[in-house]
């Protein structure tokens, strides 16, 4: 049976790791191979149904909660959590993402902004509602774009109004990664416009208690398609006091906090796709005789592959990095958007140079190459698009000089 994560020892951050970012610890390691040996086994051989169906993967993540695999960074004495750190959960979300991109993003949206951040900021009693009440495998929301509050959260419009031992909660959000599932969630609004990201106030609200709480369709996307993606429409939701999480006016602090993490995660997803990709171009490079030899052996084939090899592995040094900079406390805000960008764009062109080399076979629903190209391109969308993060780079690098 697979190696749960509860008997790995953790890394914490107060407990300084003397390790380079090139070569894992031998605990995490073992985590890695735990985790591929299950995507190998269980994940791979069902990931182009999920797509096909749009999916939900509700065994696998069943599977992965008594693996440890949805409280990652959870302390070890809620149900379920394991204590590790970011660089754990990266690797287990890339290594998901290397057999299905809709269950590596459910993993890790779920882990690096509902579970990471009620745990860190979450209040005794709070955790204990929360992470007693719903099972280990029950999944969180996190509820902070609207349609038109994506990159700018500033402008976000949802309205909470103070209102005898509570909150009423009034708006919409958009883009809400398992909506359909959560039984709970972290939603963020603003306590006065006037105030802009000075007003903005993180809320838990349990979805089964919540009256007045209403789900959207699932959107039909390109990609990740057996992840849902929904509006969450909030009319007149009551919420007690005790639902305040952190301090009003503090959501937006903890909102940036929380996408340094987020992006790690979509970082961490890219580089899965980014390997599945080269591992299918390899495979059917060995195999497909063209001009009397397998393709493998074609120069134009050969330097495609290496510089996918060369940008996964860049790629791979720079999450790791990051990950590495959030479990030592660093401020890491750099190194996320850096890793968010280059693993980002070395998905789409890591799969897209599978699809050149597979030719019209890596056009077609028959192998995973397709699938793999459409997944591929949320990563350089949700979580702030490139260019976002191109600015978040510049900003901090110019800010270091001065």
């Amino acid at each position: 049976m697979f190696r749960k994560l509860l008997s790995v020892p953790p890394l914490l951050p107060c407990a300084f790791r003397h390790f380079s970012i090139c070569e894992l610890p031998p605990e995490l390691t073992q985590l890695q191979q735990t985790c591929r040996a299950f995507v190998n086994s269980q994940l791979k051989p069902i990931a182009a149904e999920l797509d096909r169906e749009s999916r939900f993967p509700k065994e696998t993540i069943e599977q992965l909660a008594d693996l440890g695999m949805m409280r990652v960074t959870v302390a070890p004495e809620y149900p379920g959590g394991s204590g590790q750190g970011m660089l754990a959960l990266s690797l287990i979300v890339e290594e998901l993402s290397r057999g299905c991109g809709s269950t590596g993003s459910i993993v890790s949206i779920h882990n690096c902004l509902y579970a990471n951040l009620l745990d860190r900021v979450g209040s005794g009693e709070q955790k204990d509602r929360f992470f007693r009440k719903y099972s280990c495998g029950t999944l969180g929301a996190f509820a902070l774009s609207e349609a038109d509050a994506g990159s700018d959260v500033a402008a976000l419009s949802t309205r909470a109004v103070e209102d005898g031992d509570g909150f009423v909660l009034n708006g919409t959000k958009a883009w809400v990664t398992s909506a359909l599932q959560a039984k709970s969630g972290i939603i963020f609004a603003t306590v006065n416009p006037e105030l802009k990201y000075k007003g903005i106030t993180a809320f838990l609200v349990d979805f089964e208690e919540a009256s007045g709480l209403t789900i959207g369709r699932p959107e039909e996307k390109l990609g990740i398609r057996a992840s849902s993606t929904c509006n969450l429409i909030l009319e007149n939701v009551k919420i007690p006091k005790s639902n305040l999480l952190g301090t009003i006016g503090g959501g937006f602090r903890l909102a940036m906090e929380q996408l340094d993490r987020a992006r790690i995660g979509i970082a961490s997803q890219a580089l899965g796709i980014a390997q599945a990709a080269l591992e299918e171009a390899i495979a059917y490079a060995k195999q497909r005789i063209a001009f009397g030899e397998p393709l493998l052996k074609l120069p134009a084939v050969r330097t495609r592959i290496a510089e996918m090899a060369v940008r996964i592995e860049s790629s791979r040094l720079l999450v790791r990095k990051a990950a590495t900079e959030i479990d030592r406390q660093r401020h890491a805000t750099k190194a996320c958007s850096m890793a968010k960008w280059v693993a980002g764009e070395t998905a789409t062109f890591a799969a897209h140079n599978c699809q050149q080399i597979m030719g019209g076979m890596g056009y077609v629903k028959d192998l995973p190459a397709e699938r793999l190209y459409r997944d591929a391109r949320i990563t350089e969308i949700y979580g702030g698009v490139t260019d976002v993060q191109k600015g978040i780079v510049a900003d901090q690098v110019i800010r270091e000089f001065d």
